[in-house]
């Protein structure tokens, strides 16, 4: 196979800024890691940060700038994936959060029967000054969740939460439900439940909201990283149903070695005017390849799209399993289009972060650079310093059964990209 990256050091002579970020220890010497979520939690227009692992079933969150550590709620079984929004309506951001996925023996061979649990985590409104207890609502279930976003999927007046398990009890491969969970009248009562597909996708395990992609909509939408590929997920509000539009099929010539196929994870990016101009991936689950997508054909409804093999970082595990683990797309250098980055989980040598740039889209080629040397299993970005340009920050993946790394953090970089130069014409 041929890769569409052209390294960095390989053309100096392109107009293209190059990436430039500092380091700064959040949190480091975790008992575990896996979930990073960057969130405005006092009020103060800033982002602070929110991380846990799976293991030891307490969510801490991080006071912007000096990173006090405190607890959101502790014994809460096997926390996975979060999100969050003003669910109260006070003004304020909750988070949501998925539990309790597997049973005994811990990996995805064992999805916990009475587990898939979605609870939101009223934020006290005194955060600020790091006092009140964070009250746990219960939402609803749907075995083996896994990752869920919260928005206006179907219906502006409720802000909705959007579940995807990952693996049934009957197989790791079954078939899975997509559900859809609306707030009564009381969002602190459980929530109305609706299946959105239980027919279609297998392993999900990524899954990105993107607003704005939908013509003439205000309605929020999802890129979707499954057995199937990439997918656009959405509500079609003119016929009152469920669509949603195969991307890629993902990568597919492992699957014989380690029976996995299809998209790990994913986002899009937005180039000029264009809002998904491509769809960055990694791949398959837990996947070893970062592959892009980009249209075919013009923004017509008979376009197609292209994969791009951009990178292999090494060859799978015992188990199958590549370092490959989070994709996150965002605008560094503001020059107006998106770059994105990829989170290897490790081990050396594939651990860190690496920075995509796009140089040519219609051939598929990124300049690269490596910018971070820890391990990652999920990426976050935000204007952390309020200096008018996006960070990122990044914890460690320390899982049992999967990957542990030797020393995991909460690493936060600073953005020291010139900005606004460097784009292509």
């Amino acid at each position: 196979m041929t890769s569409s990256v052209i390294r960095a050091a390989s053309a100096p002579t392109l107009n293209v800024t190059e990436p430039a970020f500092g380091t700064e220890t959040v949190s480091d010497f975790l008992r575990d890691g896996y979930w990073l979520e960057a969130a405005d939690l006092t009020g103060d227009g800033k982002p602070d940060l929110v991380g846990y692992g799976l293991k030891i079933g307490e969510i801490y969150w991080y006071k912007n700038p000096n990173w006090e550590k405190h607890l959101v709620v502790d014994k809460i079984k096997e926390p996975v994936g979060m999100d969050f929004g003003d669910i109260s309506g006070d003004g304020s951001n909750d988070l949501v959060v998925c539990y309790q996925l597997y049973g005994p023996g811990g990996t995805i061979h064992h999805a916990d029967p009475e587990g898939g649990k979605i609870d939101w985590l009223e934020n006290p409104g005194n955060a600020a000054e790091a006092t009140g207890n964070w009250k746990r609502h219960y939402v609803g279930r749907a075995i083996g969740m896994h990752r869920l976003r919260v928005g206006h999927f179907t219906r502006t007046d409720r802000i909705q939460i959007i579940g995807f398990p990952i693996v049934a009890v009957e197989d790791v491969h079954a078939v899975l439900p997509v559900v859809l969970f609306t707030p009564t009248d009381d969002p602190r009562a459980e929530w109305d439940k609706e299946i959105i597909s239980d027919t279609d996708f297998r392993m999900i395990h990524g899954v990105a909201r993107k607003p704005g992609l939908i013509p003439g909509s205000p309605l929020d939408s999802v890129l979707m990283a499954s057995d199937e590929g990439v997918t656009w997920l959405y509500y079609d509000a003119d016929r009152n149903t469920w669509s949603w539009e195969h991307i890629g099929d993902g990568e597919n010539g492992q699957f014989e070695q380690t029976t996995f196929k299809g998209s790990g994870d994913v986002d899009g990016g937005r180039i000029g005017d264009d809002p998904l101009a491509y769809v960055a991936a990694i791949e398959p689950f837990h996947g070893n390849t970062v592959a892009v997508y980009t249209r075919t054909g013009g923004d017509t409804e008979a376009a197609g799209w292209t994969r791009h093999l951009l990178d292999i970082y090494g060859d799978p595990n015992d188990n199958g399993e590549g370092p490959g683990h989070t994709v996150m797309c965002r605008d560094f250098d503001g020059d107006g289009d998106d770059e994105f980055l990829i989170g290897l989980r490790g081990p050396q040598p594939w651990q860190g972060a690496y920075y995509y740039k796009a140089v040519d889209l219609a051939k598929g080629l990124f300049l690269k650079w490596k910018v971070s040397e820890e391990s990652v299993a999920r990426i976050v970005a935000g204007d952390f310093h309020s200096r008018g340009v996006e960070d990122y920050a990044t914890i460690s993946y320390s899982v049992q059964h999967y990957f542990v790394a030797p020393k995991a953090q909460i690493t936060l970089h600073p953005n020291l990209t010139p900005q606004g130069e460097g784009r292509q014409s």
